[in-house]
């Protein structure tokens, strides 16, 4: 396992980092602990969840438990902002909000601190300023030791680094954004600002919801019981030509490397400019196996290639205007 600096910051990750959506939703307790446990010996450091996963705080309770006596060994990146109650005071980015969200973060956890704190999503009913100097509180009483963002569009990341640099306050350092072959539109904006204020991307849903995993093919019934199969506008939106193509892709280099699909997929996402750590969700020991080979396999520039070329997309105008941002990579 190689690490990787969060950014520009500081902090140091691992490269493949664990999701952990799947706890107390898919998988219990029981599950939870050997899943961590396989992880943090496979070098894993970086865990990532938010108080809203596996039903209002069941994923960090259940991290929390998993991890006494690990507690050191680990990066945890935790979420706030979305709903925790149906009342309106119980989501966003309000200093009242923040405060009692992230006390109540630190309990399920059973921790005295937050290494990444992150807004799950932006918050228009609350300034920027507002939710910066609350994070930056924190940080200063030691509750948090880094902040972060997720789901922001291209001008709000630039707005919050202005303010944070106008107003003295910290910065986020990073960016938890859907990223993967079929899903590269963050490419025209968050990359390149992310480069310009030094923030580290960290990838989440990078198999697509498992349409990269080389269950689905073009000329197979969709698998009974995938996410995808519930999901059809989903799986509508990659089930096109060029999202075969990718599969097709994909399998090829899998097979020339004598790996997975999933690993490839992984793989080519830590070739990407300013990505940080990749973050995977696990069920199982064998899913968390299956991830990890994306740890070892090292890409060509010719298996980039090909993987660049079969997912391409249409950068559009002013992106592509004398060049375009991605002739600057």
């Amino acid at each position: 396992m190689d690490y990787r600096r969060l950014g520009d910051s500081g902090l140091k990750v691992s490269e493949i980092g664990l999701g952990c959506n799947n706890f107390g939703m898919r998988i219990d307790q029981t599950a939870t602990d050997a899943v961590i446990d396989a992880a943090i010996e496979h070098g894993v450091t970086f865990l990532d969840t938010a108080d809203v996963n596996g039903g209002r705080g069941k994923s960090e309770e259940m991290i929390g438990h998993a991890l006494k006596g690990k507690r050191q060994q680990v990066v945890l990146a935790t979420k706030f902002a979305m709903p925790m109650g149906d009342a309106p005071d119980k989501r966003g980015g309000s200093r009242r909000y923040i405060m009692q969200a992230v006390e109540a973060s630190l309990t399920r956890l059973q921790t005295d601190y937050i290494d990444l704190y992150q807004m799950h999503r932006p918050d228009p009913d609350t300034p920027i300023e507002e939710t910066l100097s609350a994070l930056d509180d924190l940080v200063t009483q030691g509750k948090v030791r880094y902040i972060g963002n997720s789901n922001y569009a291209g001008w709000q990341i630039a707005d919050a680094e202005w303010t944070a640099r106008t107003e003295h306050l910290n910065r986020f350092v990073s960016l938890q954004m859907q990223y993967s072959l079929v899903v590269r539109e963050l490419e025209r904006e968050h990359i390149p600002v992310c480069r310009e204020f030094g923030m580290g991307v960290l990838p989440w849903s990078p198999l697509a919801a498992g349409f990269l995993t080389g269950k689905y093919t073009r000329s197979s019934p969709m698998p009974a019981g995938t996410r995808l199969t519930k999901w059809k506008d989903r799986f509508g939106r990659f089930a096109n030509e060029r999202g075969w193509r990718t599969i097709d892709a994909l399998g090829v280099v899998a097979k020339e490397k004598g790996t997975t699909h999933s690993a490839v997929a992984l793989a080519w996402l830590l070739t990407r400019p300013q990505v940080s750590s990749v973050i995977f969700g696990a069920r199982s020991l064998e899913q968390l196996d299956d991830n990890l080979k994306a740890a070892e396999l090292k890409l060509s520039p010719e298996d980039v290639k090909r993987l660049d070329d079969a997912s391409a997309f249409e950068v559009g105008y002013p992106y592509d205007f004398m060049g375009g941002v991605q002739k600057r990579w």
